[in-house]
């Protein structure tokens, strides 16, 4: 059976469908840009339904409200893997080593020596983004172009921790040329590192609204909320 026109199934697969049209338009290779559902607020069944679509990654902003739906969905869902996107407080830092597969948001020395030291022994590695405020936003987490350089170099000394990429958030803007011009200068560092970094290979930029542009500067990975949940309350 067909999923429902306007669910979460349905949404699923028209965005898969249109990240596999972006990849052949700007010349991306087939299946390089992979889909994480941000599912911040959205209820624990809600995640259910679009990981029966087949979304398997899962982006949470919150800590406490995440740790509530991992508990919620270990039983019957324990393949998803969770990725955290939000602003890092210290003292979440050790909720983090232990319950998530992914940290997006690096952007302090101090962040990356508590994962490192809190990272149970028994788990794989914690896998790193670095996050940087491409606009020089105040009120944007993240670190500059130039020091996401030192804060890399340091994720690749730690042996609880994995660098795997880059990851930001621009500021608004609908006009897509404009949207390129502004992930252009991360695709660039991206580039750059990880022919230092060989376990680099996350480039984390592009959202509901400036996707396509982000594929078609070498995203490797969309955050996508809005366009697969519908617009929250």
């Amino acid at each position: 059976m067909p999923p429902v026109a306007d669910s979460i199934a349905s949404r699923y697969h028209s965005l898969l469908t249109n990240i596999r049209e972006q990849e052949q338009r700007f010349n991306r290779a087939s299946g390089s840009v992979h889909l994480l559902a941000v599912s911040k607020t959205q209820a624990a069944d809600r995640l259910r339904e679009a990981r029966a679509a087949g979304a398997r990654d899962f982006g949470e902003n919150y800590v406490q409200e995440a740790l509530e739906k991992i508990a919620q969905l270990s039983a019957d869902t324990p393949d998803i893997i969770w990725h955290f996107i939000g602003p890092i407080q210290s003292n979440k830092t050790r909720d983090l080593a232990a319950h998530f597969h992914w940290v997006h948001s690096i952007d302090r020395i101090k962040i990356i020596q508590r994962l490192q030291d809190q990272r149970p022994t028994d788990l794989p590695p914690l896998n790193i983004c670095v996050q940087i405020n491409l606009s020089n936003e105040d009120t944007k987490s993240g670190t500059s172009l130039q020091e996401a350089r030192t804060l890399c170099a340091a994720v690749s000394q730690m042996d609880r921790l994995c660098l795997r990429g880059l990851m930001a958030i621009p500021a608004p803007c609908h006009d897509h040329e404009q949207q390129r011009a502004a992930f252009r200068p991360l695709a660039a560092l991206f580039n750059e590192l990880k022919q230092l970094y060989p376990t680099m290979d996350t480039l984390s930029m592009g959202m509901s609204d400036d996707f396509a542009a982000a594929i078609a500067e070498g995203s490797t990975m969309v955050r996508i909320g809005t366009a697969l949940f519908g617009r929250r309350n």
